[in-house]
């Protein structure tokens, strides 16, 4: 039974240390190569799949709630620790998008799709070198459409269909175009993706009003959307806090994957700690007893014959000249 909980324990560590490692290199590689993190203006793709029909007032809307929300990204980042310095970058994001982007492509791994974003490496390299950086962390706001499974407020009816979805993607990249992390993430044991924003809703009540049995798909009003993503999280007492609740929780869920621990003094203290030196050897002071007077790791020094009564001295006692070896401490550490 013992070895049983062992061997669970053991393989339990074993995924939970793999799951630590979000990188696409060792985390050790990733903290000696980033330290100095620059952080580009969130960009919208206006040309992905979006098919809201007032897109050209909702692409507006995100853009400005975008930059409304950087600085938290930029402040979740710093508090990590992780970094010698975490910088916001001042461009225009449309422009700087277009400069960088090579292509998009829509991808469905392990069951999640999602739209991955590949760059042009000179550029990015260039850009990175412009602002001094190690790395640059790019996130992405963009359409999807995919098939999804929605239930009404009471949980007691359901639609599984197409719906549109604004979904945020986010990768660092090195000067050579080395993506050294992406978000979402596989390499965890437990996969989660939630989406920016859900366009479209089930209308369940003029379904259930007019006793039908199809459903309609209706997309959400702008201010809608707008009051969904400015909605305020609640802290343990449910009372708001000035945090925004859609983009801190997705925030929060990337920084998660990006700290780290690597602590190189940890790792060597551990080869010192089963080392401990032991004080230096000192002789031993004539009529000390071995007790009192040995050092850790040394040989008692015999001890000499009490002195006689008459001036000539007699010979030593059995068993008074040299300390019985009973009592000799063991050489090595007493720790």
């Amino acid at each position: 039974m013992k070895r049983f909980i062992v061997g669970l324990l053991l393989i339990a560590g074993t995924m939970s240390g793999c799951a630590q490692n979000h990188f696409n290199i060792p985390a050790e590689s990733f903290a000696e190569k980033v330290k100095v993190l620059g952080v580009a203006p969130i960009f919208v793709d206006a040309d992905s799949d979006i098919v809201y029909p007032e897109k050209e007032l909702l692409i507006p809307l995100i853009a400005n709630l975008n930059r409304t929300y950087e600085p938290l990204l930029v402040r979740k980042l710093q508090g990590t620790g992780n970094f010698y310095a975490v910088t916001l970058l001042a461009d225009e994001p449309q422009q700087l998008f277009s400069s960088l982007m090579a292509r998009r492509e829509k991808r469905d791994d392990a069951s999640i799709q999602y739209n991955k974003y590949l760059w042009k490496n000179d550029e990015i390299g260039a850009y990175i070198k412009k602002n001094r950086l190690d790395a640059v962390m790019v996130v992405v706001v963009s359409g999807l459409t995919k098939t999804s499974k929605l239930y009404s407020s009471n949980l007691l009816t359901s639609l599984e269909t197409n719906f549109n979805f604004l979904t945020m993607t986010a990768q660092i990249i090195g000067p050579d175009g080395t993506v050294l992390w992406e978000y979402p993430n596989f390499r965890g044991r437990l996969l989660t993706y939630q989406p920016l924003a859900n366009l479209q809703y089930p209308d369940f009540s003029e379904s259930e009003a007019n006793k039908s049995k199809e459903t309609v798909v209706r997309f959400k009003s702008l201010d809608g959307i707008r009051r969904t993503l400015e909605g305020k999280k609640s802290d343990w007492l449910l009372q708001e806090t000035p945090e925004p609740e859609v983009y801190g929780n997705l925030f929060d869920e990337m920084v998660s994957m990006i700290k780290h621990s690597v602590d190189k003094e940890a790792k060597g203290a551990g080869a010192a700690d089963g080392k401990t030196l032991s004080p230096p050897a000192e002789a031993q002071k004539p009529g000390a007893s071995p007790e009192k007077g040995v050092p850790a790791g040394s040989k008692p020094v015999p001890t000499p014959a009490p002195a006689a009564e008459k001036p000539a001295q007699l010979p030593a006692s059995k068993g008074a000249v040299d300390a019985p070896d009973e009592i000799v401490p063991a050489t090595g550490s007493t720790l």
